[in-house]
C-alpha cells in the first residue's frame, strides 16, 4: 500500500465473551487474506495469535495480541482481544487505538454475557463502527436467528447481510443477500465457487433482502422517503446508504460463517474494508497542550505534526519492553526525536515495528493512523503519549481499571525476594490492572488484580518469565486497638545486679483521642521529680508498645499518653530505665481503659441490573454493611450501590457477587474509615491472635 494512503487502513479489534471463537476468527482471517499460509488453530497450539504459553495451555486469550495482513489493496491492523473479564481491561484499552470492531457471536443464541455487554458499551463510548459475525455455523443447532436474539438484547439493530447454504454439518457457504451472489466452499482450504445460489437458499435470501432493504432505509430519511414512495432503491443507494448506517452506529450488519472450515471469511474481509471507516474517516482526536493547557484537535493527517499515543506495553525478559501505539498524526520513522508529554520528557525511536503475534517485523516508517510498536524507549508506558516537541500534545490517559480482589504474595524461597519484586513491576508495566504495594502495619506484599483467575495467571508469568515463585495467600486485616475510657497507672522498673542498678519510675495518664486523630504525647511533669533528659525516653518506650499493641498486637491508635509523675535515682536511673518503665506504665493504664479493637471499613461502589438488586441489598447486609443508598445509572437498566462494609467481610467478594449476579455484577472497593469491632468479633481476632502469640513463643 501507499505510505500516504491512511484512507486504506483499518485497525480492527475482534471483540466478544470469552469463549466465542475470537481467536479462531482472527486466525481465519489472516489465512484468508494469505498473511499466513496455513489456518492456525487454537485446540493444537498452532494459533497466530495464542502467543503466551499460558494461552496455550488455557486455550482462551489473557492479553490481546496484534498481527496484520493485506485484503484488496488495504492494510488490516488486527487485534484479537481478550473475553474473559479478568483480563478485559487490556480489550478496552486496545478499542482506544481501533476504527472498527467484529463482534463475534455464538450461533445457539441466549449467550450474550456481561463481557459482551461491557466491550459493546465501550463500543458505543467511543462510537466505535462495529459488524457481527456469527461464528461456528457448522454446529448442531445452529442459526443466524438464535444469534440476533444476542444482538437485540445488547440494544443493537441487526441488518443481515446473509443467509447461510446448508445447515449444521451440511453448512457449506454463504449467500450475499444484496447481491444475489452465492459463495460455496470446497474442503478446509478456504476455496470457494462464486455463482448463483441453491434453490433451498434463494427463497429465504430473497425474504432477508426485503427485510435488508428496509433496514437500510429507515437509517437514512432520503431512502426512507423514496421507499415509501415505492421508489426500487438501486445497489448503489443499498451500498452507501449500508455503509454510512454502520460508520454511525445506526445499524449492526450480521455475517455468518464457520471459520474453523474457512468458512464465510472472505466476505467478512469485504465487510471489513467496505463497512468499517479508515482512521481518515473518524473524528480528529482531542487533547491538550501541556505547555498552555489549550484544547488541541488531531486528525489522521500524515503532513501534521507527528503524535502518538501508547495503548499497550509488552514485556520480554529477552527482547526487553516494547510500546505498542497508534500513529495518531503525521509520521513515525527510525531516529526519530521526540517528547513523551505526559511525563515532561525525551525519547528516541529506533525502528518501527509490525508486530505479527509473537514475532516483530522492521519497517521504515509508518503514517497515521497505523499501529506499530518501537523497543527500548526510556520512560514511556501505556497511556503516554509521544508527540513532536515543538507541537506538543497530551491525550487522556487509559482508563483507570478498580481493584476487585487482593492476595498477600509469599515467596517460595528467600531467594526468590528480591526476583518477586523486580519481577512484578515487570509485570505491572505490561498489566495495567495490576498492582502490588507494601502494607506497613502487617508487613506484607499484597497484590491486587481484576479477579482470582487474573492473579494465577500473574503468578504463572512471574515464575516463567522471571524464575521466581510465589503462593497467594488471603491478605491479613490490618485491625488497630484503641481505648474507650481513661486511667491512671504507675511502671516502675527496679533492678539492683551489684555496682550501678536500674531505677526508673513513672506515671502515666492515657485518655481516648477522636477517631483519626493518631497519637500524642504530653509531658505534663513539674518540680524536676523525672530529669528533663529522661521523658524522651518515656515516650520512645510507649512509641514502641504503640506499635506492638497489647490485646491481640495491632498497632494501638487515637490515644493521648499524659506523663505527670515520677521519680528517679542519681545513680542507678538511665534513659534504658525509663524506657521500660514507659512500658509497664503504658501498658497498665491501657488494661484499664477499656481496651478495643478497630476494623477498617470499605467503600463499595457495587453496580448491578436492577433485578439482582435486592438480593445484592441483602447479602451486603448479611457482611454486617450499611447501605448508603442506591441510583440508577444513566438509561442502561443498572444501579449504582453505595456502602460501608467491613474489610473483612469483603476479601472474596468478587466471585461472590458473580455468582449472584450470572456475572453481570461489578464493583468498586476503596478504604474509608475505621470503627470499632462487633464485641463477638473482636473476641474471635484477640483469641485468634493471642494463640498465634502462644505458638510462636512456645
Amino acid at each position: 500500500m501507499s505510505a500516504e494512503d491512511v484512507a486504506r487502513l483499518r485497525n480492527v479489534a475482534i471483540v466478544g465473551q470469552g469463549g466465542a471463537g475470537k481467536t479462531t476468527v482472527a486466525d481465519a482471517l489472516l489465512f484468508a487474506a494469505g498473511a499466513t499460509s496455513r489456518l492456525g488453530r487454537v485446540d493444537d497450539g498452532s494459533s497466530a495469535f495464542d502467543v503466551e504459553p499460558e494461552e496455550v495451555r488455557r486455550k482462551s486469550s489473557i492479553t490481546a495480541t496484534l498481527h496484520h495482513a493485506g485484503w484488496r489493496k488495504h492494510e488490516l491492523n488486527l487485534i484479537d482481544t481478550p473475553g474473559y473479564s479478568a483480563f478485559l481491561h487490556d480489550t478496552r484499552n486496545c478499542l482506544r487505538a481501533a476504527t472498527g470492531a467484529v463482534l463475534v457471536l455464538g450461533p445457539t443464541g441466549g449467550e450474550t454475557k456481561v463481557e459482551a455487554e461491557k466491550v459493546w458499551a465501550w463500543c458505543e463510548e467511543l462510537a466505535l463502527p462495529r459488524i457481527a459475525f456469527v461464528t461456528r455455523m457448522d454446529r448442531e443447532r445452529a442459526t443466524v436467528e438464535h444469534a440476533l436474539e444476542d444482538v437485540k438484547a445488547i440494544g443493537a439493530t441487526p441488518a443481515v447481510l446473509q443467509v447461510p447454504i446448508g445447515a449444521e454439518a451440511e453448512f457449506r457457504g454463504v449467500v450475499d443477500v444484496l447481491s444475489g451472489k452465492a459463495f460455496l466452499y470446497q474442503g478446509e482450504s478456504g476455496t470457494f465457487q462464486e455463482g448463483a445460489p441453491p434453490a433451498d437458499a434463494a427463497e429465504a435470501a430473497s425474504k432477508a433482502r426485503d427485510r435488508l432493504v428496509e433496514t437500510i432505509a429507515e437509517a437514512n430519511d432520503a431512502l426512507l422517503e423514496k421507499y415509501l414512495e415505492g421508489t426500487e432503491l438501486g445497489a448503489e443507494e443499498l451500498r452507501e446508504g449500508l455503509r454510512e448506517a454502520a460508520r454511525a452506529g445506526k445499524i449492526l450488519p450480521v455475517l455468518c460463517g464457520a471459520p474453523g472450515k474457512a468458512i464465510g471469511v472472505h466476505p467478512l474481509l469485504d465487510a471489513i474494508v467496505d463497512l468499517l471507516p479508515s482512521p481518515a474517516d473518524l473524528p480528529p482526536w482531542k487533547g491538550d497542550n501541556p505547555r498552555t493547557g489549550e484544547e488541541v484537535e488531531r486528525a489522521a493527517d500524515p503532513t501534521a505534526p507527528f503524535a502518538a499515543y501508547v495503548f499497550k506495553t509488552i514485556v520480554d525478559p529477552f527482547a526487553g519492553k516494547l510500546a505498542v501505539l497508534r500513529v495518531v498524526s503525521g509520521r513515525i520513522h527510525a531516529d526519530l526525536n521526540c517528547a513523551n508529554t505526559a511525563r515532561d520528557g525525551r525519547e528516541r525511536i529506533g525502528h518501527p515495528l509490525k508486530l505479527e503475534g509473537k514475532k516483530q517485523t522492521q519497517i521504515p516508517s509508518a503514517v497515521a493512523g497505523d499501529i506499530v510498536a518501537v523497543a527500548k524507549l526510556k520512560e514511556t508506558a501505556s497511556g503516554d503519549t509521544l508527540a513532536d516537541e515543538k507541537s506538543p500534545v497530551v491525550f487522556p490517559p487509559l482508563p483507570d481499571t478498580p481493584a476487585a480482589i487482593s492476595f498477600a504474595l509469599q515467596p517460595k524461597s528467600k531467594a526468590d525476594d528480591e526476583k518477586v519484586m523486580q519481577g512484578l513491576h515487570r509485570l505491572m508495566e505490561e498489566d495495567t490492572a495490576l498492582r502490588v504495594h507494601r502494607d506497613e502495619q502487617t508487613k506484607e506484599f499484597v497484590v491486587s488484580g481484576t479477579g482470582q483467575l487474573h492473579l494465577e495467571v500473574a503468578v504463572e508469568r512471574l515464575k516463567r518469565k522471571f524464575g521466581a515463585e510465589v503462593e497467594l495467600k488471603a491478605p491479613k486485616v490490618p485491625y488497630k486497638e484503641t481505648i474507650k475510657g481513661t486511667a491512671k497507672a504507675q511502671g516502675k522498673h527496679k533492678k539492683q545486679t551489684g555496682g550501678h542498678g536500674q531505677y526508673g519510675d513513672c506515671w502515666l495518664e492515657l485518655s481516648p483521642l477522636p477517631r483519626g486523630k493518631g497519637f500524642e504525647f504530653e509531658d505534663a511533669v513539674v518540680g524536676g521529680v523525672i530529669p528533663r533528659n529522661f521523658i524522651p525516653a518515656v515516650e520512645k518506650g510507649v512509641r514502641e508498645v504503640l506499635a506492638e499493641g497489647i490485646i491481640a498486637g495491632y498497632p494501638i491508635v487515637d490515644v493521648k499518653a499524659k506523663l505527670y509523675f515520677g521519680s528517679y535515682h542519681d545513680v542507678d536511673s538511665s534513659e534504658m530505665s525509663f524506657k521500660i518503665a514507659g512500658r509497664l506504665a503504658f501498658k497498665a493504664a491501657f488494661e484499664q481503659c477499656r481496651p478495643c479493637l478497630l476494623e477498617p471499613i470499605m467503600t463499595m461502589r457495587v453496580t448491578v441490573p436492577g433485578e439482582f438488586m435486592g438480593d445484592v441489598i441483602g447479602d451486603l447486609n448479611s457482611r454486617r454493611g450499611k447501605v448508603l443508598g442506591a441510583e440508577p445509572k444513566g438509561s442502561t437498566g443498572q444501579q449504582v450501590i453505595r456502602a460501608n462494609v467491613p474489610m473483612a467481610e469483603v476479601l472474596r467478594y468478587a466471585p461472590d457477587l458473580r455468582s449472584m449476579t450470572s456475572g453481570r455484577g461489578d464493583f468498586e472497593l476503596e478504604f474509608s474509615h475505621y470503627e470499632e469491632a462487633p464485641p463477638h468479633i473482636a473476641e474471635k481476632i484477640i483469641k485468634q491472635a493471642q494463640a498465634a502469640r502462644a505458638e510462636r513463643h512456645a
